[in-house]
């Protein structure tokens, strides 16, 4: 009876391991600011179709002449491909308007919420949104 207390104790704690530890290793989104929207126009530089999350980067004209390189953070290409995303939906070069909440530290990151093409293929939305 003892040992099959302490197996069954045994096998708790190593179930209790296998599903935490995946979860501490996974982050939430406390570092964005949901509060704040920002909208950027650019050319989209890179788009990886990548687990756990997919990214998209491109570059921003700024009123000075300078070039911004930014970075949004989207969902899983899982959850994309569900939403009828495709690893090809966004290509180097296309001209976009990106809708995302930024960093609460003020880098150059995101969260993504949309984006708009500017040669009128349909919005790709976020399938996190409400």
């Amino acid at each position: 009876m003892k040992r099959v207390q302490l197996a069954s104790r045994v096998a708790c704690m190593i179930g209790l391991l296998v599903f935490t530890i995946p979860m501490r290793a996974h982050h939430g989104t406390s570092a964005y600011d949901p509060a704040k929207t920002l909208k950027l126009k650019g050319t989209v530089t890179s788009f990886e179709w990548v687990n756990p999350h997919a990214s998209l980067e491109w570059d921003v004209k700024t009123e000075n002449g300078g070039v911004e390189h930014w970075v949004v953070e989207l969902t899983s290409p899982g959850m994309l491909t569900r939403s009828g995303w495709h690893h090809d939906s966004v290509k180097p070069g296309d001209e976009v308007t990106v809708y995302f909440h930024p960093t609460k530290s003020g880098t150059k990151l995101g969260i993504f919420q949309r984006v708009v093409f500017t040669d009128g293929r349909p919005d790709l939305i976020d399938p996190r949104q409400p």
